[in-house]
């Protein structure tokens, strides 16, 4: 109950009370009290719109302000390009009517073929690069000294380790192409 109290303390404004009057003569007695903001932020983004395209145009007539024509002109422009119009309905039916004539194709297999894996967003097409935790340390090499401790026959995964790249990598199939 308070936000009623506080909603009712606060002036509404006149833009608001407009569109509240607009709302209300369409027939809409219930909604959110966002509407009206959400109305008002697109009623004044077309002023604002409107009003641009009549400077623009009055700077192109090299005139030294606004005059009702600009205004006009902008209006009709905006309304050619935010509005359209659908094609009447008679128009539509014989357009379906045409359209309707070609039946379609019959699908050998159930449902609906899918295209090659390849093709499609879902497949995998990606590699993920991990450092390897054994490159953050230097390794200084020489001919000469071996380790005290090293093993003369180095296991398997220690050799393959050693001859990789500084990173460790995974990799999920990718799509067949040639490699650069």
């Amino acid at each position: 109950m308070g936000d009623i109290e506080e909603e009712m303390s606060t002036p509404v404004p006149r833009d608001a009370k407009i569109i509240e009057s607009l709302l209300k003569s369409m027939g809409v007695e219930e909604y959110e009290p966002r509407v009206i903001h959400k109305f008002l932020e697109l009623w004044y983004r077309y002023v604002v719109d409107v009003l641009t395209d009549a400077q623009v145009y009055s700077e192109h007539a090299s005139k030294s302000a606004i005059d009702v024509d600009d205004v006009k002109l902008a209006i009709q422009t905006q309304a050619n390009f935010s509005f359209s119009q659908p094609p009447p309905r008679e128009v539509l039916l014989e357009l379906a009517k045409i359209r309707n004539k070609i039946s379609l194709p019959k699908s050998l297999a159930p449902g609906i073929p899918l295209p090659p894996d390849q093709d499609t967003l879902i497949s995998p097409n990606y590699q993920f690069a991990f450092p390897n935790k054994r490159s953050a340390e230097p390794i200084e090499e020489t001919e000469e000294e071996e380790p005290a401790n090293a093993d003369p026959n180095p296991s398997q995964e220690e050799k393959t380790d050693a001859q990789q790249n500084p990173t460790q990598r995974v990799s999920f199939p990718l799509p067949k192409r040639q490699k650069d």
